[in-house]
């Protein structure tokens, strides 16, 4: 149970007194930011790296769902300790973007608006009362903030 709570939280991050979920966003993509340069060091061509980052995002949302789903059973539910939903949808929100910090902090930033004020349906999708909509409104909101911000990056706005 121990890992369950570990993986949930964010590494801890959940347990953090103010913003939780802030906490374990700014966790996800300085992992994220740091996974990709490394990648980058080893001289990984960039195709590769991109099937390497949606392959950890999709291993990564099992792998969480499923410890949701057991920390439910001494968690409420969408408990605010839970926070690794914000650390793959920061990921998502981040996905194919140049590496440069510049992007992964307006990621971080769209992102948390879009978690926050969860617009789009994404409000309904945190309503649902089941172990996959924890991760799921995240996963939206990662999905608006990576349409958003690749739209801004293409017309030359940031």
């Amino acid at each position: 149970m121990k890992i369950h709570k570990l993986i949930a939280s964010g590494l801890g991050t959940g347990y953090s007194p103010f913003a939780p979920g802030t906490a374990g966003a700014a966790l996800g993509i300085v992992v994220f930011y740091f996974f990709n340069l490394w990648l980058i060091g080893l001289n990984i061509a960039q195709p590769i790296i991109l099937v390497l980052n949606l392959a950890v995002i999709v291993l990564v949302t099992l792998q969480a769902n499923y410890s949701i789903k057991k920390v439910h059973t001494e968690w409420s539910h969408d408990a605010g300790k839970i926070v690794i939903d914000e650390v793959v949808g920061v990921w998502i929100a981040v996905f194919a973007m140049p590496l440069d910090w510049h992007y992964y902090l307006y990621a971080f930033i769209i992102f948390r608006v879009f978690d926050i004020s969860k617009p789009l349906f994404i409000r309904s999708i945190d309503k649902m009362n089941n172990d996959w909509s924890v991760m799921l409104d995240d996963i939206l909101a990662g999905v608006y903030s990576l349409l958003v911000l690749q739209g801004l990056y293409f017309f030359d706005m940031l």
